[in-house]
């Protein structure tokens, strides 16, 4: 292999690995929007505006196990707990990563913590700094150049002593 097409092999490399990264960040944007736009919502007390990009099908497993079908139960369950045990916490989302497993299909995995928490039903023991942690697994669908929540699978986070 003569220099010259190494040295031009490389350059198209990094040109289609550079444009195929710039895709996917460009990609995220709209996932990170939402997930921010989830924050938002949630913080502010509103389980509609929080449900508001989930698919009028989706499957919703909150951390009590469980579950539900479709955005107006997920609505409902979320202005039922933030009017009741969660009123007054505060939600912070780190996303922990995005695969995208098509280019219409995203699987985003998000660190998440709910500030604030005093009580918590079900047997759920709140921990001393009032500080919930879970694992949040959210399936992203797009369609129609719209991307919609098609799963929202939340895990409690056990610390370990």
């Amino acid at each position: 292999m003569s220099q010259s097409f190494r040295m031009a092999f490389l350059i198209f490399l990094a040109i289609f690995v550079g444009d195929a990264l710039a895709q996917e960040g460009t990609a995220e944007a709209p996932i990170r929007a939402i997930v921010a736009d989830q924050v938002v919502a949630r913080n502010a007390g509103d389980g509609q505006a929080f449900a508001r990009h989930l698919a009028p099908d989706a499957s919703f497993t909150n951390v009590f196990g469980m579950v539900m079908y479709g955005a107006p139960a997920f609505a409902k369950r979320n202005a039922d707990i933030l009017s009741s045990f969660y009123k007054g916490t505060t939600r912070q989302h780190v996303i922990r990563r995005i695969r995208f497993v098509t280019p219409d299909v995203a699987i985003v995995d998000i660190d998440n913590e709910i500030r604030g928490v005093e009580a918590m039903p079900g047997g759920m023991v709140v921990p001393s700094d009032g500080v919930v942690k879970t694992q949040l697994m959210e399936v992203f669908v797009r369609r129609v150049g719209r991307w919609w929540v098609e799963a929202f699978h939340n895990v409690d986070v056990k610390s370990v002593k």
